[in-house]
C-alpha cells in the first residue's frame, strides 16, 4: 500500500476525495495498511509527514497500527509533532499514540516539536496522562538498561563480549553507536576491545564520532582507541562528524593524548639515561635511587601540567569567539525538516548499513 498511495499522493496532491477513494480501493482490496517500505515508513507515517488528515484517519479506521516505528524508531506521532501538525497530533493521540516513544536519536514526540500550539496538546495530554518527570526519565533509560541486564548476564555466564552480530558490529560498536556510557564502561572494564572493526572497518570511536556522541568518545580515547584509525573508505573518526564543536573536542583529545605520549617517551627516555652507562669494561647498569625518580617525575609533571595550560588555552580563546555559531549551526541543521531528510536513504559510501544504530536492535542482533 505505501508504493501505490506515494504514486496517488504523488498525483493527486490537491484532491483528496480522490485520494481517499483510491485508498479506500486498496483497504478493501485487502492490502495492509501497515505495510513498509525500505526505510521503514508506513503509509501512515508518510501521510502524518504530508499533512493528510482525511487519509489519516481512513487508516486508523482500518486498523493501522497508530505506533508503527521506522528504521530509526520514528512513530506517526514523531513525525506529526515534528512537522507541528496539530490535528493530526490530536487524531493519534485519541487513537492511542504513545507520547513516551523513544527513537533511535532517544526522543520522544514532544523533544522534536517546535510548534507552540502543538506542543501544549502534547504537554497537555502528558499531564492528563499523570505522566512525570521521573517516568519520562526511566522510559528513556530503559533500552540501555536493558542492554546493560544483558551484558552483565553474559559477563556472569562467562560469554565472549567481544562476538560479532551479522553486520560485524560488537557489543561496543552497539553501544559507542546509541551512546550508552554505563554499558560501554562495563564492556571496556570487562576487556572489550576498542580495535574491532566492522564490516565497513568502523571502530567504535568512528560510530561515536558519527551519531556525535562527544562524552563516549571521550570515554573511547582515555581508555585507548585510536583517533587515526581509518575505515575501509579511507576515513578516520574526525572525517565523520557532522558538527564542528565535536570535531574541534577531538582535536583537542588528539593534542593532549600526543602530549602525553611524547611525556611518557621523555620519561622513558631520560629514566634509561640515568639508570644505565657504558663504561671501559662495557655496560655498567645501576638503580637510579627513589628521591631522584620522584623528582624525575614531579618535574615532568610539572612541564607536562604547563604544555596542557597552554593548549587549553589556546583552544579556549580559539573556539570562544565562535561556539555560539557552532551551536545555533547544528541547531539550524537538526531542524531543516528532519523527517523528510529520513525518507532519503544514506547511500553506502558515506553511512555503514548500521543497524546496530537502533536501539532496540540489541535484542534483534543477540550475539550468540
Amino acid at each position: 500500500i505505501f508504493v501505490s498511495l506515494k504514486a496517488v499522493v504523488t498525483l493527486q496532491e490537491t484532491n483528496f476525495s480522490v485520494l481517499s477513494l483510491a485508498v479506500c480501493y486498496l483497504l478493501n482490496n485487502n492490502f495492509s495498511p501497515d505495510l513498509c517500505n525500505e526505510d521503514g515508513l508506513t503509509a501512515l507515517h508518510q501521510c502524518c509527514i504530508d499533512n493528510y488528515e482525511e487519509v489519516v484517519k481512513l487508516l486508523l479506521n482500518h486498523g493501522a497500527n497508530v505506533n508503527a516505528k521506522d528504521n530509526e524508531l520514528w512513530t506517526p506521532l514523531h513525525a506529526a509533532a515534528t512537522c507541528g501538525h496539530i490535528n493530526l497530533v490530536k487524531i493519534l493521540i485519541q487513537h492511542g499514540a504513545d507520547l513516551l516513544a523513544v527513537n533511535a536519536d532517544g526522543n520522544m514526540p514532544y523533544d522534536l516539536c517546535e510548534d507552540e500550539p502543538t506542543l501544549d496538546v502534547i504537554e497537555t495530554c502528558m499531564a492528563y496522562q499523570g505522566i512525570t518527570q521521573e517516568k519520562i526519565n526511566e522510559t528513556r533509560a530503559a533500552p540501555e538498561q536493558a542492554m546493560v541486564d544483558d551484558i552483565t548476564e553474559m559477563i556472569a555466564t562467562g560469554q565472549d563480549l567481544n562476538g560479532t552480530d551479522a553486520q560485524g558490529a560488537t557489543l561496543l560498536h552497539i553501544a559507542a553507536a546509541n551512546g550508552y556510557l554505563h554499558a560501554a564502561e562495563i564492556l571496556l572494564d570487562h576487556g572489550a576491545r576498542l580495535d574491532l572493526k566492522d564490516w565497513d572497518g568502523w571502530e567504535p570511536l568512528h560510530a561515536a564520532a558519527f551519531w556525535g556522541h562527544m562524552h563516549m568518545a571521550e570515554l573511547l580515547v582515555s581508555h585507548g582507541a585510536s583517533l587515526s584509525a581509518r575505515t575501509t573508505m579511507d576515513e578516520m573518526p574526525i572525517d565523520l562528524c557532522e558538527e564542528e564543536e565535536f570535531k574541534v573536542l577531538l582535536l583537542e583529545l588528539k593534542h593532549k593524548h600526543d602530549v602525553i605520549m611524547k611525556s611518557q617517551m621523555r620519561h622513558k627516555s631520560s629514566l634509561s639515561r640515568r639508570t644505565s652507562s657504558t663504561g671501559s669494561r662495557g655496560k655498567v647498569v645501576r638503580r637510579a635511587s627513589l628521591s631522584d625518580r620522584t623528582n624525575l617525575y614531579r618535574k615532568e609533571y610539572e612541564k607536562e601540567a604547563i604544555i596542557w595550560q597552554q593548549i587549553e588555552s589556546s583552544e579556549e580563546q580559539r573556539t570562544s569567539g565562535y561556539n555560539g555559531d557552532i551551536r545555533e549551526s547544528c541547531s539550524n541543521q537538526e531542524n531543516t525538516d528532519p523527517v523528510r531528510g529520513k525518507v532519503i536513504p544514506i547511500p553506502e559510501a558515506v553511512c555503514p548499513v548500521s543497524a546496530y544504530r537502533l536501539m532496540n536492535v540489541f535484542t534483534s542482533h543477540r550475539l550468540a
